[in-house]
């Protein structure tokens, strides 16, 4: 789902407006609103710093059902928002798991894959999205069936593929809940007010925590998928997320208890599209109460795409600063907190987009995707990828088309990202050269950085975020590595001093093989333009 900002005399006001996931929308997504961060607590006590959490090295690719690939010519939709062919399905995604393993993530994150009772709402595009369902027990029949989704299941946990389901747990399709569950129960519902498409689910009566502690741990279960990507999770109350996740944590420990490898992670990433204070609020809840473990992270999302592009309100431009702001800090967030760090999704405009709408140098294109996949590689938590991304994929002439009633044809900021999904050998896609080094390129970088737990569980020992350079220490008890990034087009140089690395001998560059013996009081590190580096102690 998504929801807007409103912007109001150059601040961000606390209003939002809300839109259905495919239903139109506001355009353009500003920067979220400052934060007034606490203290910064203990390096140490950061949920990802050195802990050996599984969840902390989740790479995971999402992909939007309805418009990524057609695999079964009689489960189809047809219609949809955005610029898709709208005939994706689970074959399709079946078809395509060998790609997505490929590129070294080692998750998938479904959309909404439930019944919609299409055709009953009044919106068969909207149905399409999944977003508001009417049966959470249930398969979409335009997408397949309960017994392709096991097979799904199945065949990427054979590939070493976790498997995330959207949790879709505020609110449900405008018929209501159409059966019972599996145990005899209903959720109580109430209305989302004029002009609201479904209706909302009333947690103020017990039956609804019911209903969905029952979902929750049904699928994990029945099916073994390994967690939850949670829409709109301010929809529901910190308690009542407390309930859900124990049910998914106790479901998951059945699981292993009985000998299973797979269905035991119970993950669960929250999605609140607003600031650091509002995700600390309602996701997180206080460390000494913790609700849930992660969400994305919005704040920082923004923050990277202004300085290598532009966002989606066209602010761009701004320097290393911006990758380390006050609104955007980790320390924003209590000491349990993982979060899961994007560049797009399926509400988001594609990265390949914002650097069209800012009118980049057309040769810089490859690079700024380089950059800012750097970035979250480099980045302690969970990180999740939008199918397409790899390819550097885009909508052609996407800036001519923003503005006017764009929106409600699918072709600019509500869903432009929806576009079908590129897949050699399954699509009849056949990558350009460009292409191809792109997704060769962040395959190799996912294998580097699931080598590297300093890169995905290491302390963040801060360097610099200023002018153009961007840089940290990386560091668990059995490594460091330095991430420096320049997110300009000029060759840039970096002084690091090396009173603040434990004692070696050289840098060695994780990509190039570069080594750069040490000595003396500082290091001068060049950094080509848009480029991060990985530099390992040794």
């Amino acid at each position: 789902m998504k929801q807007g900002w409103l912007r109001h005399g150059g601040l961000i006001g606390a209003a939002l407006l809300l839109t259905a996931c495919g239903s139109g929308g506001s355009g353009s997504e500003p920067q979220p609103p400052s934060a007034n961060p606490p203290p910064a607590p203990a390096p140490a006590s950061r949920a990802c710093y050195g802990d050996d959490q599984p969840a902390c090295n989740l790479r995971t690719y999402q992909v939007m059902v309805e418009s990524f690939v057609d695999g079964d010519g009689s489960a189809n939709y047809g219609v949809g928002y955005g610029p898709s062919r709208h005939n994706g399905d689970l074959q399709g995604i079946i078809d395509s798991l060998d790609h997505i393993k490929s590129l070294n993530v080692n998750a998938i994150w479904l959309t909404p894959v439930f019944d919609s009772c299409a055709g009953q709402g009044g919106d068969d595009r909207l149905d399409a999205t999944g977003y508001f369902a009417c049966d959470f027990f249930s398969v979409d029949p335009h997408f397949g069936s309960n017994a392709q989704l096991k097979t799904l299941v199945d065949a990427a946990h054979q590939r070493g593929l976790y498997v995330f389901l959207d949790g879709v747990f505020g609110h449900v399709g405008r018929v209501g809940v159409s059966k019972p569950s599996p145990e005899g129960r209903l959720p109580a519902l109430k209305s989302g007010g004029a002009g609201y498409p479904g209706q909302l689910v009333d947690y103020g009566q017990p039956e609804s925590l019911a209903y969905f502690k029952e979902v929750a741990r049904y699928w994990v279960l029945q099916y073994g998928i390994d967690g939850w990507r949670l829409d709109q999770a301010y929809q529901l109350g910190l308690d009542d997320w407390r309930a859900i996740r124990a049910e998914v944590a106790r479901a998951s420990a059945a699981r292993k208890a009985a000998g299973q490898q797979w269905g035991t992670l119970g993950y669960m990433v929250g999605e609140v599209w607003k600031g650091a204070d509002e995700i600390r609020a309602q996701a997180y809840g206080p460390s000494d109460n913790p609700a849930l473990s992660s969400a994305f992270d919005f704040p920082l999302r923004y923050g990277l795409v202004q300085a290598l592009a532009v966002e989606e309100s066209g602010k761009g431009g701004q320097g290393a600063s911006v990758l380390d702001a006050s609104w955007n800090k980790v320390e924003n967030y209590p000491d349990h907190a993982m979060p899961n760090l994007m560049l797009g999704n399926h509400d988001l405009v594609r990265f390949g987009d914002l650097l069209e709408r800012g009118n980049f140098n057309q040769a810089d294109y490859w690079q700024r995707h380089k950059a800012a996949f750097s970035f979250l590689a480099a980045r302690s938590g969970p990180i999740t990828f939008y199918y397409g991304e790899e390819f550097g994929d885009e909508v052609p002439g996407f800036a001519n088309q923003v503005g006017g009633d764009c929106a409600a044809q699918g072709l600019c900021d509500d869903h432009v990202a929806r576009s079908d999904g590129k897949v050699p050998g399954v699509t009849g896609f056949v990558p350009s050269g460009e292409q191809s080094d792109l997704k060769q390129w962040l395959s190799q970088l996912m294998a580097l950085r699931a080598g590297h737990p300093a890169l995905y569980q290491g302390e963040r020992v801060k360097l610099v975020a200023e002018g153009s350079v961007y840089g940290d220490i990386k560091q668990t008890a059995g490594e460091q590595v330095v991430y420096l990034l320049n997110v300009s087009t000029t060759p840039q140089s970096y002084s690091l001093p090396l009173a603040k690395l434990r004692s070696g001998s050289a840098l060695v560059d994780l990509q190039s093989g570069e080594r750069l013996a040490m000595g003396g009081s500082s290091l001068t590190v060049d950094l080509p333009p848009l480029t991060g580096r990985f530099l390992r102690l040794e």
